[in-house]
């Protein structure tokens, strides 16, 4: 079944004087990662101690003629092979302007990065990725863009699709690792370079389709490898045991009152663990080379922990839980207090990174003398700063830990309302600006952030309701959003007719497609829009669904008054409620 099954470094599966080629067959599903995976893998690289565990590849030799080199058929791995060669990419693209300011080694460095990501000999890329989506045309247009010896062929809407997106988010990502840890541009790109290629993939070989198919949902489907998380309760388990500290009944009981406080998501669960040692790092025993819990280090700082004073540990976890819970919001309250629904809006607006304050400040509520409301003040500066950072990817990921854990080390003898001013003075250090903010705001946000565009639209129209007017645009059907964000101006290829002449014509009014439809202005909530559509500027305006429920811009929503009462819709009116939005959102997410 299995051929072989070793562990290669990156440099070693791209290595430049190889002749292997990876190839993703055609029955692939296109390149589907978002930036979430993208930050992931950059932060663990950066993070990484020495070499960072990518993951396994499983493949299969489709060599018919070895003059042409191996060529190694995708099963497995696809998504973390493509993104890993966008990574270089990008590195290659920041080497390649800088060339001059290049020593002879790193320049060698350089060409060699090249040749493994295009064999020199035929100049075809190492990865080719299947045509679905467009995902070849637009890889090998990356490339070109990197500086890489291969022609690409720029197709419509290329730069909306997610390859180019990923070698954008990278190449942006090495600009903020520079001015977060103050090196130029190279060493930034220098240092994203060694940490990618050091890094390690199990590379699995099979003889067959049917194969690799059986290993594919074996790996998938059973289980392997153990989680951090599981690997923890088993250390903790065996640990109680052997020392006779509780039985394994006992000590059971513990991490599932904990596992309860957390619910059933997995990565709520490795992430308390981590914001747990980092909020309360400096009470806790020491763990040698462990000043921040990464996910590489959590297995390693609980095994030390537990074997410190594993009853003080395993009751603190069990009191903290219970903390994290209600912080993010793991069990839905009858009658939540001001402070829950401002834990909501935080884990609406992405703000579970900010939890690690969160649980110090709550654990320390009557030391630090601070109420709920100075609490809630808190968490609302947090919302602010989230969404502005969301937006704008500053600062980055791997830079929020030390945000909030040298905002802990700052409070000192602060208590009361002292404590809200310590972490508004730290955000607004480190956050972007009111102008920045603005910029952002006023781009394509729909194509930057989704989450975020819906966060601020549905914010906006909450702020307006009244218990009269008051509607759940949270509330979902079928694991779906009822409320959803709709283009106003739709944006979807072949425009109506009725759009096109109120527009202009039909050149023009591509182009203000083109230039217009994922901004702010035309963007707003509505429910069940998919009957919406491509439908007239009227016809979505007036439209009721078969119940006779207005699923239109005349749907009660304060955010929809103004279209409300029109009658057309052109760029000057995107421009000018682009405009007007931005400033009530700059507006409603302070920061300083």
């Amino acid at each position: 079944m299995i051929k072989s099954a070793n562990q290669y470094p990156v440099h070693t599966l791209f290595s430049h004087e190889g002749n292997v080629l990876y190839r993703i067959p055609p029955y692939q599903r296109e390149y589907s990662w978002y930036k979430a995976q993208w930050e992931d893998l950059f932060e663990d690289l950066i993070e990484a101690d020495s070499s960072h565990f990518l993951g396994t590849v499983i493949t299969l030799d489709q060599t018919t003629d070895t003059f042409e080199g191996n060529i190694l058929q995708v099963i497995d791995g696809q998504q973390r092979l493509t993104t890993l060669t966008l990574l270089l990419a990008a590195v290659h693209s920041v080497l390649k302007e800088h060339i001059e300011e290049l020593d002879d080694d790193a320049r060698t460095d350089v060409t060699n990065l090249g040749r493994k990501l295009v064999r020199k000999a035929d100049g075809q890329p190492r990865v080719t990725p299947q045509k679905q989506g467009l995902n070849l045309f637009d890889y090998l247009k990356v490339l070109e863009e990197a500086g890489l010896p291969v022609e690409g062929e720029r197709k419509p809407y290329y730069p909306s699709r997610r390859i180019a997106k990923c070698y954008r988010y990278f190449r942006s990502a090495i600009e903020r690792l520079a001015e977060t840890e103050e090196l130029t541009e190279t060493e930034a790109a220098l240092k994203v370079h060694g940490a990618a290629l050091r890094a390690v993939i199990v590379k699995i070989e099979v003889a067959s389709h049917a194969d690799a198919f059986v290993l594919f949902e074996s790996l998938n489907n059973r289980g392997m490898p153990l989680s951090p998380v599981d690997l923890i309760k088993n250390h903790l388990l065996a640990e109680s045991e052997k020392r006779q500290i509780m039985n394994v009944d006992q000590a059971f009981k513990h991490w599932n009152d904990m596992l309860t406080s957390l619910g059933d998501s997995y990565s709520t669960q490795e992430r308390f663990l981590r914001h747990y040692y980092n909020a309360f790092k400096s009470e806790l025993p020491d763990v040698p080379n462990a000043s921040v819990a990464t996910k590489s280090k959590l297995i390693r700082i609980y095994e030390e922990l537990l074997e410190q004073n594993l009853t003080k540990l395993v009751d603190a976890l069990v009191d903290a839980s219970k903390i994290y819970g209600r912080i993010n919001c793991v069990v839905e309250l009858d009658q939540p207090t001001s402070l829950d629904r401002s834990f909501q809006r935080l884990l609406r607006a992405q703000g579970a990174p900010s939890y690690v304050l969160l649980m110090w400040l709550m654990s320390k509520q009557d030391d630090l003398e601070i109420t709920d409301l100075q609490l809630e003040l808190v968490a609302d500066l947090l919302t602010s700063f989230f969404v502005r950072r969301n937006l704008t990817g500053y600062p980055q990921t791997y830079a929020l830990t030390k945000v909030f854990m040298t905002t802990i080390e700052a409070f000192g003898e602060a208590s009361g309302e002292d404590v809200v001013g310590v972490v508004r003075g730290k955000l607004s250090a480190v956050s972007s600006s009111d102008e920045e903010f603005r910029a952002r705001l006023q781009g394509r946000i729909y194509e930057e952030n989704t989450d975020v565009a819906r966060f601020l639209l549905t914010t906006l129209a909450e702020d307006a309701m009244t218990k009269e007017t008051k509607v759940d645009l949270w509330c979902q059907e079928k694991n779906h959003y009822v409320w959803t964000i709709e283009h106003i101006l739709p944006q979807g290829e072949n425009l109506p007719d009725a759009w096109q002449s109120m527009l202009g014509g039909k050149d023009v009014a591509a182009q203000v497609q083109e230039e217009q439809r994922h901004r702010l202005g035309n963007l707003t909530i509505t429910a069940y829009n998919s009957n919406l559509g491509n439908k007239s500027f009227v016809e979505k305006r007036d439209r009721k669904d078969s119940k006779g429920r207005r699923i239109g811009y005349r749907n009660g929503l304060s955010l929809n008054a103004e279209l409300a009462t029109r009658d057309s819709w052109a760029a000057r009116d995107i421009e000018e409620r682009t405009k007007a939005l931005a400033d009530m959102v700059v507006a409603r997410f302070p920061i300083a």
